[in-house]
């Protein structure tokens, strides 16, 4: 395996830090938006329900935190950050692409549909204040299918980079 192909496998890894992060946020900030519209349109109404609405408003941000925590796995393992020296191949820079694109993915769709799932409970809180507690449950049933994709990412990250697999994917 030539220097140059470390390299290419190895800015692929990145590129999959960059989606995972980067679609992330964009699903975040969508989602949030969302929210936050249907957030706006209660409070003309009645202003004194802000904070029984300011959860389902931020839920929407996690993804951003969770594309977060993969890129800077991904960047920790490959040696971005570190500084270590593990020879990533194309067909691992290209597998680790590829599971940063998915978690990017993952986490821009469920970051709007829990937009979309908060805008309803903040629409009920805003027909029946006192139940808050089960509208927010509309948006943390789709947390639930983020966070699984985090676990997902961070245990195909950790098992892309051992040494076995470095090894097994280089020939």
């Amino acid at each position: 395996m030539t220097p140059e192909w470390i390299e290419f496998g190895r800015g692929l890894a990145y590129g999959g830090a960059a989606c995972s992060f980067g679609l992330a946020g964009i699903g975040s900030a969508w989602g949030i938006a969302i929210a936050s519209h249907a957030a706006a349109g209660v409070m003309r109404e009645k202003p004194e329900l802000f904070g029984r609405m300011l959860v389902m408003i931020a839920l929407p941000g996690t993804q951003g935190f969770y594309g977060f925590i993969a890129a800077i796995l991904l960047m920790v393992q490959t040696g971005l950050i570190g500084g270590s020296s593990l020879k990533i191949s194309f067909s691992n820079g290209l597998a680790l692409l590829i599971v940063g694109f998915i978690n990017g993915l993952a986490q821009l769709i469920t970051a709007i549909y829990q937009g979309e799932a908060s805008a309803a409970g903040i629409s009920l809180v805003g027909r029946r204040p006192d139940a808050a507690g089960k509208a927010v449950l509309f948006p943390a049933f789709v947390e639930t299918y983020a966070v699984l994709s985090l676990l997902g990412t961070i245990l195909s990250i950790i098992f892309l980079t051992q040494p076995i697999m470095l090894q097994f994917l280089s020939k």
